[in-house]
């Protein structure tokens, strides 16, 4: 006897879930768990499909078997779905409270008729959702009235369609964010919406309710401006809901549904940036697909007059054991003629692929749905993960070029072809084929030769862009193309005014902009006008009307009005205003970013820490963050705070030269001198004839003292370290003194018992020497002067203690003499003057140098004969 699954909310199955079915079942699963699994497929096939019929009334097949032949529009005209919503809708009722008050109502009917009712209300909701994705993702169009749905919406206020449009789109807005305002029959989500968010605690019958809520969730946020921290919510509860039915995910028959469960979760937290629970889940779904995939090198030609083979970039895919069993639950592929087009690379020196020395179609696999889906889903993730950087666009484009190299599923392959456009926009020689095949995938979308239900095939787990999306992108590509004419035609057409506007500044027509702006707000008022019109004129009042307009829930409002007040400095201001946004929607990383900076410039480094916490808490890589976090914990004297911060700065932005200057001042404040000497050679690396000598001054001195590091060690162990450091220094920068001096000392400024260190301080000090000497008006300042003796003294000190170590007499006396000319030359200078004419004496603020320096003139002179004669 087949076992069910335990229902959410720990609820138990229905009635049927206990009865098998004729012919061999799923294995862990019940009628009812089959028929949903079914369902979660969207496509009928296999002994499974017809089990159950008998135990189910006649409205319910013929509205499965319209589930199933993608006829979703046929199960909204089911007499028994127009009963639900036979009611009449009062003047004062709101349409989704109109809508969840006769679901709810027709859910509370007879105990008996419970497991068809719930049945009925689901269908109703997935069917609505699919033909709302129909409508506005895969096409084809949908003629569809709302009164034929809804004859209750054809009186009272809403009666006009313009007003049942406005009324449905104030609906859907979450967390003050707008939505998109052309969308096709939002009803439709509307409905799918209210059962499958609103009302999915009374359909406890099904146990994979909660993952059709997750993919309605993740279809309305797509159609929001920002993010929702209210649709973010829900899908964690549901992630959570579904993961916990241990049994579905580790049952070998459901494996593929399991892998784009996986999938659809990874997704949908990607998009939340919640990086590592979405790498977690395409990490589940590879290890469930038993794939490995490897960017790896072979010799191939890429253009058509290479004369020899290079190594070239491309993904090497394989199975780790079987491929995945054949069930019911498997996709079959969709013709290749049914699929958009994959245009040709038509120029005249790349070719239109790689063509490598050793062909491997032969040995590339046959990939299913699912597992096209993973190796689609990793590359998603690795570009997110990925800085920009040419070498990224190119292991990305391995990942596209074997992906299309497989055309099965029309979800997969729109994808695929949507990542190459934006990857080959960037090059004058693939730009021309990127803007040709996105107007093939925004012109395929009204091709009725492929049905819904192909196109439907993995859908939800592939993150297919909404057909305004692929105009939107085929208009941004003719404007980087110069084409702003046609660019701007197509963005009025779909009523994107704000690239409108951009594309009227582009050309200089800033009366232009201002001009459509007050003509539509004439039309409809509405708060995202006002903010864009604040936007052309700069003026807050049109922020405060967006406010006033939206009764104080456009987060848009005051984000926009907040950046207004930054680009003014106003930062008071600009806080007041972020805050109001951020508690609308905390799910803006732009808005939490700016402001940290501006709690930064009003030195409120508490609120600028807990604003740069929000920003790497949503986005974990955004290095700018990571080390504004730690300068605002520098000002609160939380240095180590500010160091593992920075850390992880320097992991998300490895180039950044700022941050390491950063991770060196705080190792050198917290006592991290190792890592304080690795990330000056990395700012050496960064940064030509980069130098910080009081970096340099705080380690010689460390080390020299031995001064305990933070973990109470002594640094002079790193005196080797400190060595290579200063070498390296000094031969890009040969002219700072004060480097030199750091040196000599570093090697024991020549009092040590070693003669090799003693030679290398007295070379490090007579450099020094120079490089203070070639400077000009030095003898002119008594400072200055004084400061140059005392070296020139400590010079001759360090020569006359090197020539005592010389075997060498001759080159012991070069020492003594060099020594003793930079001593005349100064005591010269001092002559000239510092001379007072009056009396003919030295002016006493340098005669004790003039002493010193005449006294150890004739020290040297004196050596120097004693040598001379040894010589002799």
């Amino acid at each position: 006897m087949a076992t069910a699954l335990p229902g959410p909310h720990g609820a138990a199955p229905g009635p049927a879930a206990a009865a098998p079915g004729p012919g061999p079942g799923p294995g862990p699963c019940g009628l009812e768990m089959e028929l949903e699994l079914l369902l979660l497929r969207g496509v009928r096939a296999g002994p499974a499909a017809g089990r159950g019929e008998e135990q189910r009334g006649a409205d319910c097949n013929i509205m499965l078997h319209q589930f199933f032949e993608g006829n979703f529009e046929r199960i909204l005209l089911n007499p028994k779905i127009q009963d639900i919503f036979s009611a009449q809708m009062s003047d004062e009722e709101i349409i989704d409270h109109y809508l969840e008050n006769q679901i709810l109502a027709y859910l509370s009917g007879r105990s008996e008729d419970q497991s068809e009712r719930q049945l009925v209300v689901l269908l109703l909701g997935i069917g609505s959702l699919q033909l709302f994705v129909q409508s506005n993702w895969t096409g084809p169009p949908v003629p569809l009235q709302v009164e034929e749905i809804l004859p209750a919406l054809s009186t009272g206020n809403v009666a006009m369609p313009q007003n049942i449009q406005a009324t449905l789109l104030n609906s859907l807005i979450l967390d003050g964010e707008s939505i998109y305002h052309l969308l096709h029959n939002p009803i439709l989500l509307m409905l799918a919406r209210t059962i499958l968010v609103n009302c999915r605690d009374k359909l406890n019958l099904f146990q994979m309710l909660p993952w059709w809520t997750m993919r309605c969730v993740n279809i309305h946020q797509q159609l929001l401006a920002e993010r929702s921290s209210q649709l973010f919510t829900i899908v964690q509860c549901c992630v959570d809901k579904v993961q916990s039915n241990k049994t579905f995910l580790t049952s070998a028959e459901c494996g593929n549904l399991a892998i784009q469960f996986h999938l659809e979760c990874g997704y949908a937290l990607l998009y939340y940036y919640d990086y590592t629970r979405a790498k977690e889940n395409f990490s589940a779904a590879q290890k469930m697909a038993r794939l490995s995939t490897t960017v790896t090198g072979a010799l191939g030609k890429r253009t058509r007059f290479q004369d020899r083979y290079l190594a070239q970039l491309i993904l090497d895919v394989r199975r780790e054991g079987d491929a995945l069993c054949q069930t019911d639950l498997t996709l079959t592929p969709t013709p290749l003629e049914n699929l958009p087009k994959d245009l040709d690379l038509s120029d005249d020196t790349l070719l239109n692929s790689i063509e490598l020395v050793d062909r491997v179609e032969d040995e590339a696999l046959d990939l299913s749905a699912v597992e096209l889906a993973v190796i689609l889903a990793i590359c998603v993730d690795f570009q997110k993960n990925s800085p920009v950087h040419k070498l990224t666009e190119e292991e990305l484009l391995a990942f596209v070029s074997y992906i299309l190299s497989q055309p099965k599923f029309w979800a997969i392959q729109v994808t695929t072809l949507m990542m190459r456009t934006k990857l080959e926009k960037g090059n004058s020689r693939r730009i021309e084929r990127a803007m040709k095949q996105t107007q093939v995938l925004a012109d395929h979308f009204e091709d009725k030769t492929t049905s819904v239900l192909e196109r439907l095939k993995i859908f939800h787990c592939c993150h297919v862009p909404p057909h305004y999306a692929v105009k939107q992108q085929l208009a941004a590509l003719l404007l980087e193309l110069g084409c702003v004419s046609s660019a701007l035609q197509i963005f009025e057409q779909l009523e994107m005014w704000e690239d409108v506007v951009i594309c009227h500044e582009r050309t200089g027509k800033h009366g232009k902009a201002e001009e459509i702006l007050r003509r539509e707000l004439k039309r409809n008022e509405t708060p995202t006008l006002y903010c864009l019109l604040g936007d052309v004129l700069n003026d807050q009042k049109c922020y405060d009307k967006a406010w006033e307009l939206s009764g104080h829930r456009s987060a848009r409002a005051q984000r926009s009005k907040g950046l207004l007040h930054l680009r003014k400095q106003e930062f008071e201001q600009c806080v007041q205003c972020f805050e109001r946004s951020v508690q609308i929607n905390y799910l803006q990383l732009g808005v939490w970013f700016s402001l940290g900076c501006a709690y930064l410039s009003l030195e409120n480094f508490e609120g600028a820490s807990k604003a740069f916490q929000k920003c790497v808490m949503l986005e974990p890589d955004n290095a700018e963050a990571w080390n504004n976090l730690a300068t605002a914990y520098i000002r609160l004297k939380e240095k180590n705070k500010a160091l593992r911060t920075l850390q992880e700065a320097i992991k998300c932005n490895y180039e950044q030269w700022q941050i390491w200057e950063n991770y060196a001042l705080t190792c050198i404040d917290v006592g991290e001198f190792g890592d304080a000497i690795k990330s000056y050679h990395r700012l050496m690396d960064l940064k030509d004839n980069y130098k910080d000598v009081q970096v340099l001054k705080i380690l010689v001195r460390a080390v020299e003292e031995g001064i305990a590091d933070h973990k109470g060690d002594s640094a002079k162990p790193l005196a080797g370290r400190l060595r290579e450091l200063f070498g390296r220094v000094t031969s890009k920068v040969t002219n700072d003194a004060e480097i030199w001096r750091l040196y000599a000392k570093l090697c024991g400024d020549g009092h040590t018992v070693k003669p090799e260190d003693n030679e290398k301080a007295l070379q490090y000090l007579s450099k020094a020497y120079r490089c203070k000497t070639q400077s000009s008006g030095w003898e002119k300042d008594a400072e200055s002067f004084k400061e140059v003796a005392k070296q020139a003294i400590e010079l001759a000190h360090v020569s006359i203690k090197c020539s005592k170590s010389k075997t060498n007499p001759q080159e012991a006396v070069q020492m003594l003499t060099s020594a003793r000319l930079n001593l005349r030359g100064l005591s010269t200078k001092a002559q000239q003057v510092y001379i007072d004419f009056a009396s003919g004496e030295i002016q006493s603020e340098v005669a004790d140098e003039k002493k010193t320096m005449d006294n150890l003139i004739l020290q040297l002179e004196e050596l120097g004969d004693q040598l001379k004669k040894r010589k002799n």
